[in-house]
């Protein structure tokens, strides 16, 4: 490991300590799917009990509201668990944010349960990569920072919050106001089974249109009706006739219908989007707002669109690839190639960037297959990764900025 300093050299060898592979297994062994909100309180808890090691203030911050549609059209809230937020040293000089979330896509009735060693040596377990060893290499890292001569320069906020994985509806006040004021964030999202990171994403909005039609007898009266399952797929088809260079569309599900003998007055479109920039996401409102009229004129129907782009694209500006820059040189000092490649993947890195923070949003341990029943965490990546990012972070210390 060349260039390192003996304060670097110590919490290298500080992270090679911790109990990462443990902590991750006992982590993964808990359900905390999104909405399995019994779950999400059990690993919010461990959580807490295992980042209180750190100093400053820590706490579970109740979940802000958020509605959804339900399957028969009606938007009602929906429950979340809390997050965790540790504050430390907010009147520290230099001041940055690291995020990670607690919930998986797993959820209580998922098959996928239980972890198990494959024959290769990698571990396979609902949330292993994705991420439950990312916020355990997260902890060894502040860990050996606090442990450093240069922790007094340094304050941060830390976020983990409970739902990630469907959007952070829930959550995004919270980051927001944590990403303000700092310098650079961290997020510990899965790299890939070769340690290549995301680096800039597009964005995506998901919608669910409500199309109110009228019923009737599909028989005796059948043009008295107003086909709602009809006019949502003519809405599917002209949304996806929206995509276009830097936005994709996917019409995901329609629900409703009914009885065969009954002209169906109810149906909900759920539709994604994926748009490359801010371009794209003016294009893709007007292509929303085009199709509900269209679609509402020609089938005599009344559409309520809902929704929204809630993670909004992630270029790579200056201070993004500065902050890339910073990590590939510890990556190379530490023995660590570092890569990065553009993604059309989302998660909170793109709400943080949006803030105008530079961020990583892919700090976490290498792994792959994940949202699968095949997720697997490469153990040997936990004191690696470790090592990254605390490395990274002493250098921003030290520095004052990426």
């Amino acid at each position: 490991m060349n260039g390192l300093s003996s304060i670097e050299q110590a919490a290298v060898e500080q992270v090679a300590q911790a109990p990462m592979l443990a902590r991750t297994e006992a982590w993964t062994a808990i359900n905390s799917g999104t909405h399995n909100l019994a779950g999400l309180a059990r690993i919010a808890d461990l959580l807490a009990d295992a980042f209180s090691m750190l100093p400053g203030h820590l706490a579970l911050v109740d979940p802000a509201p958020a509605e959804s549609v339900t399957a028969d059209g009606r938007v009602e809230a929906i429950g979340h668990g809390r997050h965790l937020h540790l504050a430390v040293r907010p009147e520290a000089p230099v001041q940055m944010l690291l995020t990670g979330h607690m919930d998986t896509v797993f959820g209580a009735d998922h098959p996928f349960q239980t972890g198990r060693w494959l024959d290769d040596g990698r571990f396979n377990a609902p949330g292993a990569a994705d991420m439950k060893g990312g916020l355990a290499l997260m902890l060894a890292a502040l860990e050996a920072v606090e442990a450093s001569p240069l922790a007094g320069r340094l304050g941060y906020e830390v976020v983990i919050n409970s739902d990630e994985e469907t959007g952070s509806f829930a959550s995004r006040g919270l980051i927001e106001g944590a990403a303000r004021g700092k310098v650079a964030a961290l997020t510990y999202e899965p790299a890939l089974p070769d340690g290549t990171l995301a680096g800039a994403r597009g964005g995506t909005g998901n919608f669910s249109l409500i199309v109110h039609g009228r019923s009737a007898h599909a028989g005796r009266n059948p043009e008295e009706g107003r086909n709602a399952l009809v006019a949502a797929a003519a809405l599917a088809v002209r949304l996806a006739e929206a995509r276009a260079p830097g936005l994709a569309v996917n019409p995901a599900r329609i629900d409703g219908g009914g009885p065969n003998n009954v002209v169906p007055d109810l149906a909900i479109l759920r539709v994604n989007f994926r748009p490359r920039d801010e371009w794209s996401i003016s294009i893709a409102r007007a292509a929303i707002d085009r199709a509900a009229n269209d679609v509402m004129a020609s089938h005599d129907v009344r559409i309520e669109v809902h929704g929204s782009f809630n993670r909004p694209p992630k270029p790579l500006d200056p201070g993004a690839e500065r902050l890339f820059e910073l990590v590939r040189e510890a990556g190379g000092d530490l023995g660590i190639p570092v890569a990065w490649k553009a993604t059309g993947g989302v998660c909170d890195g793109n709400n943080i960037a949006a803030c105008g923070v530079p961020v990583v949003d892919t700090m976490g341990a290498r792994g792959g297959a994940i949202h699968s029943a095949e997720e697997f965490l490469i153990p040997e990546s936990l004191p690696e990764r470790a090592a990254l990012s605390a490395l990274t972070i002493l250098r921003i210390a030290e520095r004052g900025r990426p």
